[in-house]
């Protein structure tokens, strides 16, 4: 009896052995396991279970957590990266549910909403010789490399790269030029001066990840910074390769006024109570109406303010979007456009209201499902472009209301950056490529050149006039920054003149 008993505990103590080598196997076969063993360096790794652990749980998929090499744990990089699909709407916050709470606007003529369609657009070239129908890689041999070059461009000494500056500081996320100075800011704590693309001066601040620089007519140098803050440079007239910190938005005594009374503080998410003038994240963009003295800074927190210049007071802070707003921008009439990873473009105006000067919505332009990521306007003609997550630009024009003209297609990825130069409208994307489009005189627009010398996304761009009285045709010096850790310097030559 004895032994029979014996033979049963051994038998089952085999089952249980061989179950755990089982699952132990499994574990180690495990493809993701194997990458991560096989590339440490890899970011996207697996949380190491225990066997009870693993029993426990349906799937290895459950466990997977995501990471950034740079600290950030929002979605901007999968905006930057993200394809043609609109399936997944690429986000820079947690979206707000809408509900009975949210901010009702004010009735206006203005207040419509377009719903962009695949009609009214405006391709570079015919679907059946797209770049996007190739069944081997864009770049061997596709239409891609030639179909969207103008003729004026090919060969052309006027036209083209001029130069790159490089430091090892991290990836290139904002730029500003004045004059022959170029200031960029990167994932370091540094901003850079540049000046004949040589290394000219620089700054140094207490945060890193420099998102935004403006800089205005009277050499002040305003930089967003990924903590929320707003820092205030200034020249010196004595040392011009000097800057000093003068201040930041808002300023300590505001801010200090503002925190005595509850009534200043808002309630952001995990119950935290934050002063409503000051930004609790990551300031993504910044723009300036100089005619009116203000600046305004757009931020994933959601909200956009407004700051007087003269005294670097918030005049105003709006509950501007569901979402992290991506990009804002100062146009004609007194207007300000915001876009925001919920996938809207808003259009507001200052207006007066009783004793008071506010800011208010006065139209959606549009509304779809892939994120906001790039706006400019063409002041002159009253065009406003809107760059997307899904490699598309619509285009409006002010007539008796903002009327939408159609859409260009020329990335293959999101577009990350847009400025105007003349009638040129320059577009930087996440293909790493920089599409030069030129305004025609019925409307339309033509690519007249793809610059392609970037290894990394093209994530901001600018232009100035290049002064010289012997061409006729206008020039502009264009500065695009990469995720590649490097700043390309081109000249493009303004045919529509």
């Amino acid at each position: 009896m004895t032994s029979k008993i014996i033979v049963y505990f051994i038998t089952i103590i085999s089952k249980q052995t061989l179950i755990l080598f089982f699952f132990t196997i499994q574990i180690i076969e495990s493809p993701k396991t194997t990458m991560a063993i096989e590339n440490p360096s890899h970011k996207d790794y697996l949380r190491r279970m225990t066997f009870a652990a693993f029993l426990k749980s349906n799937s290895l998929a459950g466990e997977e957590e995501t990471y950034h090499s740079d600290g950030d744990h929002h979605h901007d990089h999968h905006t930057a990266f993200s394809t043609n699909s609109d399936s997944q709407r690429p986000s820079n916050a947690s979206s707000a549910s809408s509900d009975s709470s949210s901010p009702i606007y004010p009735l206006s003529p203005w207040n419509q909403t377009y719903y962009p369609s695949n009609e009214n657009t405006t391709a570079f070239t015919s679907a059946s010789q797209s770049p996007w129908n190739q069944t081997c890689s864009p770049y061997h041999k596709s239409p891609w490399m030639y179909q969207t070059r103008n003729s004026d461009f090919e060969d052309d000494p006027d036209n083209g790269l001029i130069g790159t500056v490089v430091r090892q500081e991290g990836h290139v996320y904002s730029l500003a030029a004045s004059g022959d100075l170029l200031f960029t800011g990167s994932d370091s704590k540094n901003i850079r001066v540049w000046k004949d693309l040589k290394d000219y001066s620089g700054f140094k601040s207490t945060s890193g990840f420099v998102k935004a620089i403006v800089i205005t007519r009277d050499n002040r140098v305003f930089t967003g910074h990924q903590d929320g803050k707003i820092r205030v440079w200034r020249g010196s007239k004595k040392n011009p390769e000097k800057y000093s910190r003068v201040g930041s938005l808002p300023t300590l005594k505001e801010f200090l006024t503002k925190s005595v009374n509850p009534r200043n503080y808002v309630e952001v998410r995990r119950r935290k109570n934050v002063v409503k003038i000051r930004h609790f994240d990551a300031v993504s963009c910044m723009s300036l109406n100089e005619d009116l003295g203000l600046l305004y800074s757009g931020s994933w927190d959601k909200t956009l303010k407004v700051w007087r210049l003269s005294d670097s007071k918030c005049l105003e802070s709006i509950e501007a979007h569901e979402d992290a707003v991506n990009t804002v921008v100062a146009g004609f009439d007194d207007l300000v456009f915001t876009g925001s990873a919920d996938g809207t473009l808003k259009v507001w105006k200052r207006e007066v209201q009783g004793k008071e000067t506010k800011h208010v919505l006065v139209q959606v332009l549009m509304k779809q499902e892939s994120a906001v990521t790039a706006l400019a306007v063409n002041l002159t003609d009253g065009v406003v472009y809107c760059g997307s997550s899904d490699g598309t630009v619509n285009i409006w024009e002010r007539q008796k209301y903002l009327t939408h003209k159609g859409t260009i297609h020329g990335h293959r990825m999101a577009v990350l950056c847009l400025t105007t130069a003349g009638s040129l409208l320059l577009s930087g994307g996440a293909d790493k490529n920089i599409c030069v489009w030129r305004r025609n005189g019925d409307g339309s627009h033509t690519c007249l050149s793809v610059l392609m010398d970037h290894e990394g996304p093209v994530k901001c761009i600018t232009a100035v006039e290049e002064d010289d009285g012997e061409k006729d045709d206008r020039r502009w010096i264009v500065y695009s920054g990469s995720l590649d850790n490097s700043v390309k310097v081109w000249r493009v030559t303004d045919y529509a003149s």
